[in-house]
């Protein structure tokens, strides 16, 4: 068996998951009994629709305790079938998915983001779930949008490789007491933001304008920030084959983005992961945080409802708001699963209306069940409505991030958070850091390209 190994920009060796899609890996299983998973390159079966399957979350640790929930339920409704829950922190999924398609091991079900799923289906370790939407009571029911953006991500064959939970948005936190005390307009302008970061800062008090993020994840937000002061709402130039990344317009909009480090912000920003970072904002010391929806309910428990809000992102040039695509989250059906009948039973009922909408207002998201996203506590929850009113109604341009590349991970999160770092330090210039990430993400769409044809 060969898989082919292509030298990145960097001049780092490295496994192009693209090139998997000729030669899907067959290696030997490493079943989890006799209704387990094994590889892969295994087909897996239909099995009896009872029994045991193993889900592997995504997100332990933040969504544990409502999965757990949802998992009860579908026991209580599904006795003939037992659902070990199995939680994976969203920094180490993709790397213990990976590890399980070459050596087994690999769960019936999984949740699978528009993030990841192309290196996942690249590697054929995923079933196309078409034929079964088609037959379910679920067909017609779920979020068009957030379907095609998963149809979109899965590599270019336009099958669904995953149904989807929820819809994720960029949000501006912000501590509405203190920019009552500070006489400051609601950062609802980028310019309001800066104006703020800078005036809320109070190093010898230890009170910062704003918190970045320094750490895993950070690609993402800084990728937020600079195509919303640019205004520039595509990934890819009118030819598809250059990356607007390193735009003129984007680099000044990183360094004065990065130029906030330490001037207005913690120095222990640089490590700063989310959990960190929501941690750090929810001390109350800091006037505003980027995140998503996500932590909504973190803030609520530690701040109470009444010091903050939640709003869409900043609005640019002319009054436009832009913002990068959050990845689609949903949950997929692994192929090398012995189970897949009640496999398909656990997906069903997950993303089932009722499900759908006790996984969503846990975690302050978008629904993708519509009858779901008609509950009242969303209304409730200004954060998620207001997302969802820019998601809907015209207010923003979505610059959609190229999810489907099987480099993009490696590009966004191993490649270049280091190197983010350095620019945050001012040991890289920001043209230097976007330039580099450029010929990284030109050289894959090439390659994605001649893969397709």
């Amino acid at each position: 068996m060969k898989i082919s190994i292509r030298r990145s920009s960097t001049g780092r060796r490295r496994t192009s998951a693209a090139v998997a899609l000729g030669a899907v890996l067959a290696l030997t299983a490493t079943a989890c009994g006799d209704d387990g998973s094994g590889a892969g390159g295994d087909d897996g079966a239909e099995g009896s629709g009872k029994g045991k399957i193993v889900f592997w979350d995504n997100n332990g640790g933040v969504r544990t305790d409502i999965w757990k929930e949802i998992i009860a339920d579908f026991e209580k409704a599904n006795p003939d079938i037992d659902v070990q829950y199995v939680g994976i922190a969203s920094t180490e999924y993709q790397s213990k998915v990976d590890t399980a398609i070459q050596g087994g091991g690999l769960p019936d079900v999984g949740g699978i983001s528009a993030s990841m799923l192309a290196g996942f289906a690249a590697q054929g370790a995923l079933d196309s779930l078409d034929f079964r939407l088609a037959k379910s009571p679920l067909n017609g029911k779920l979020n068009k949008d957030m379907i095609e953006s998963l149809r979109a991500a899965g590599g270019g064959d336009n099958k669904l490789y995953s149904i989807p939970t929820s819809a994720n948005n960029g949000v501006l936190y912000y501590r509405t007491d203190l920019f009552k005390k500070a006489g400051l307009e609601e950062p609802s302008t980028w310019d309001r933001f800066y104006e703020a970061a800078e005036k809320l800062t109070n190093k010898g008090g230890n009170e910062f304008g704003y918190t970045i993020r320094g750490g895993a994840g950070s690609i993402a937000q800084a990728l937020d920030a600079m195509y919303g002061q640019s205004g520039i709402t595509s990934f890819w130039d009118s030819t598809g084959k250059k990356t607007t990344v390193n735009d003129p317009k984007n680099v000044e909009a990183l360094e004065k983005y990065a130029a906030l480090f330490k001037k207005t912000t913690p120095a222990a920003d640089l490590n700063n992961d989310f959990t960190k970072m929501v941690a750090q904002w929810d001390s109350g010391q800091i006037g505003m945080l980027n995140h998503n929806l996500g932590s909504y309910q973190d803030h609520v428990k530690a701040l109470g409802g009444d010091k903050f809000r939640g709003i869409p992102q900043p609005t640019g040039p002319g009054g436009k708001r832009v913002q990068v695509s959050n990845p689609v989250d949903g949950v997929g059906l692994f192929k090398s699963s012995k189970n897949k009948e009640a496999a398909w039973k656990f997906i069903e009922f997950a993303t089932s209306a009722p499900s759908s909408s006790k996984f969503n207002e846990s975690a302050g998201q978008v629904p993708a069940h519509m009858d779901a996203a008609k509950d009242d506590w969303i209304a409730e929850a200004e954060p998620t409505k207001l997302a969802a009113e820019a998601l809907s109604d015209g207010s923003t341009s979505i610059v959609q991030l190229p999810y489907y590349l099987p480099d993009w991970n490696t590009i966004s999160k191993a490649d270049n958070e280091p190197n983010f770092q350095k620019v945050l330090l001012g040991d890289m210039s920001a043209k230097e850091f976007l330039d580099t990430m450029a010929g990284q993400l030109n050289e894959a769409q090439a390659e994605w390209q001649e893969q397709m044809g």
